[in-house]
């Protein structure tokens, strides 16, 4: 994993209001987890925001009042009308203690299948792994050169070392599947058929005209 550096300031002041004040001053309350004790602090937004943000999982060297602990983001926090960041749980990692991470997929190579007129679906964008923070990547590869049509990867194919993947082994990450052809049918005009106009059927444009009687029509006879 790449490793990000943060700097955190203790939190003198919990609660609604405490927490109301550091977002006033820029700053995103947060929790550390998983260690001897909870702790709370604060970061600066603009720089969580580069942490927030990244599709990939980084590892997080916090610096609190000059102790240093290495963590994860565990849970984030929006506001409902924004993308502003309003809090943050990160959760302590140890060597020697498995951490779970939900990981980015990033497909790789061109399908054999694609070539041949196919399209690659990408069922799952992310998956959930298990393992000592020292296997855990930035990303999950999967290679995808060999997918002919008809072909899918699923979780069960998939195998990296150091990690357990917690989602179910028939689950389909990617597959690639025959593009769907549009048929064209042409209108195709039936041998011998009368042209509406001569079979008697009103002209589009034609003026309309009441119905007389013929030049040698003869009047009724008068009694």
């Amino acid at each position: 994993m790449n490793k990000v550096a943060l700097s955190g300031t203790p939190r003198t002041i919990s609660g609604t209001k405490g927490a109301a004040q550091l977002r006033r001053e820029q700053r995103v309350p947060c929790v550390l987890y998983g260690g001897e004790g909870t702790i709370h602090f604060s970061v600066d937004e603009a720089a969580l925001r580069k942490v927030i943000f990244s599709p990939e999982v980084n590892e997080i060297e916090l610096d609190l009042n000059g102790s240093k602990t290495l963590a994860l983001v565990h849970e984030k926090q929006f506001h409902p009308l924004s993308d502003r960041v309003i809090h943050v749980d990160f959760m302590e990692m140890k060597e020697d203690r498995e951490t779970r991470v939900l990981l980015s997929v990033h497909l790789k190579g061109q399908p054999v299948g694609v070539r041949n007129g196919g399209k690659l679906n990408q069922n799952m964008r992310k998956l959930r792994v298990i393992g000592l923070p020292v296997h855990i990547p930035q990303h999950l590869e999967v290679n995808v050169a060999d997918l002919d049509i008809n072909d899918s990867i699923k979780v069960g194919d998939l195998k990296y070392e150091g990690l357990v993947l917690l989602e179910r082994a028939t689950d389909v990450v990617a597959a690639v599947k025959m593009l769907k052809k549009v048929e064209e049918v042409a209108p195709v005009a039936a041998a011998g058929a009368v042209p509406a106009a001569a079979a008697g059927a009103p002209v589009a444009g034609a003026a309309a005209t009441d119905a007389k009687p013929g030049a040698d029509a003869k009047p009724a006879a008068k009694k």
